[in-house]
C-alpha cells in the first residue's frame, strides 16, 4: 500500500470520530481467511442517533453496526475489476460476520466506496441512484452499496475524511479550503501525498512563511528540521544552494566595491551559474580585473 493510501486511511481514522461527534469510530480491518482479501477499513457505528443531523452520506449509516470502506484516490483504477474486488471484500466480511454471529443473522454489512467521481461504465451498468450531493446507491445492492463521489461533495468539516479522495481542480479547491483548518503537520502530509496541481501546492507552501509569532515560527522550524533529517538529499541540496547564493552575493559585493557596473546580461549570467567553483574563480578574478567582462571570463 502506497503512502497516499496510508495518508487517506489515517485521515479517516483520525477524523471520523471527531467529525461525527463520537457517533462513528474507525477500526483497522480484521484479517479474513482468504488470500489478500482485506478492505481498507471499517466504520463502527456506536451512536447512530448523532448521525441524523450530519451531511450525507453519514445519515445512511444509522441502520448498520459497521460499514466496509474502500478508498480510491486520484489515479487509482476505477474499472469494473476494481469495483468487483471491492464487492468481494465486502462479501467476505459479510460471510465472516455470519460465521461470527450465526447462520441465521439477518443483518447486512454495506460497502461505502469513496472515489473522485462515478465512472461512466458504472452509470451505464449499475444505474446508481443519487440520494444526496455526491452520494449514490448502486444497484443491485442498493442501500448496501454506497458510492461517494468526493468531487461532488460540498466542502464542509463533517465530510473531511471523504474529501481527501478528490482529484484535479476539486482537489486544489479542497486543499486551499482545508489548509487553514488543520494542523501544520497534517497540511504538510497532504502536500506530500495528494496529487494537487503545482500552482496549488506552491501557493500553500507560501503560507508557511515567517509569521512573526515566535511560538508558531518555532514549531515550523522544528517541522522543517524533522523533514530535513528524514531527507538527507534535500538537506544537502539546500546547503549547496545556500553556498551558491553566498558566492553570488560575495561576487556582487566585490564588483560593487570596485565600481564595476553589471549589465542585465552580466547579472543574469551570475544568477544562472550553478557551479560553485566557477563563482569562486570569478570572485578571485573580480579582485583585480579592470572590467566585468574580464572578471567573468
Amino acid at each position: 500500500m502506497g503512502q497516499p493510501d496510508l495518508f487517506a486511511k489515517r485521515t479517516f481514522a483520525e477524523e471520523t470520530e471527531r467529525v461525527t461527534d463520537g457517533a462513528v469510530m474507525w477500526r483497522d480491518p480484521i484479517d479474513i481467511r482468504l488470500e489478500k482479501v482485506q478492505a481498507d477499513g471499517l466504520l463502527v457505528i456506536r451512536r447512530p442517533g448523532l448521525l441524523a443531523h450530519l451531511p450525507a452520506p453519514w445519515p445512511a449509516a444509522q441502520a448498520y453496526e459497521e460499514i466496509v470502506v474502500e478508498l480510491k484516490l486520484a489515479g487509482d483504477h476505477l474499472d469494473m475489476s476494481a469495483v468487483e474486488r471491492a464487492l468481494l471484500r465486502r462479501q467476505a466480511r459479510q460471510v465472516q460476520r455470519v460465521e461470527e454471529r450465526s447462520p441465521s443473522w439477518p443483518g447486512e454489512t454495506p460497502l461505502w466506496l469513496a472515489a473522485p467521481h462515478v465512472p461512466e461504465w458504472l452509470r451505464q451498468a449499475r444505474h446508481p441512484v443519487r440520494f444526496a450531493p455526491g452520494c449514490y446507491f448502486v444497484e443491485p445492492l442498493g442501500r448496501c452499496f454506497v458510492w461517494v463521489a468526493a468531487n461532488e461533495l460540498p466542502l464542509c468539516d463533517e465530510l473531511m475524511p471523504f474529501l481527501v479522495a478528490r482529484s484535479g481542480q476539486p482537489l486544489d479547491q479542497f486543499a486551499r479550503w482545508v489548509a487553514p483548518r488543520r494542523p501544520l503537520e497534517w497540511v504538510l502530509s497532504m502536500l506530500q501525498y495528494l496529487p494537487m496541481s503545482t500552482m496549488a501546492r506552491e501557493e500553500l507552501l507560501w503560507r508557511f512563511a515567517r509569521t512573526g509569532d515566535p511560538e508558531i515560527d518555532a514549531r515550523q522550524d522544528r517541522i522543517l528540521e524533522v523533514l530535513l533529517s528524514a531527507n538527507p538529499k534535500m538537506k544537502q541540496r539546500l546547503v549547496d544552494e545556500g553556498r551558491l547564493d553566498e558566492a553570488r552575493a560575495a561576487l556582487r559585493r566585490v564588483l560593487a566595491h570596485r565600481q564595476l557596473e553589471l549589465t542585465p546580461e552580466d547579472a543574469a549570467r551570475i544568477d544562472a551559474c550553478a557551479d560553485l567553483a566557477t563563482l569562486e574563480r570569478w570572485h578571485a578574478q573580480a579582485l583585480t580585473a579592470p572590467s566585468v567582462s574580464q572578471a567573468l571570463r
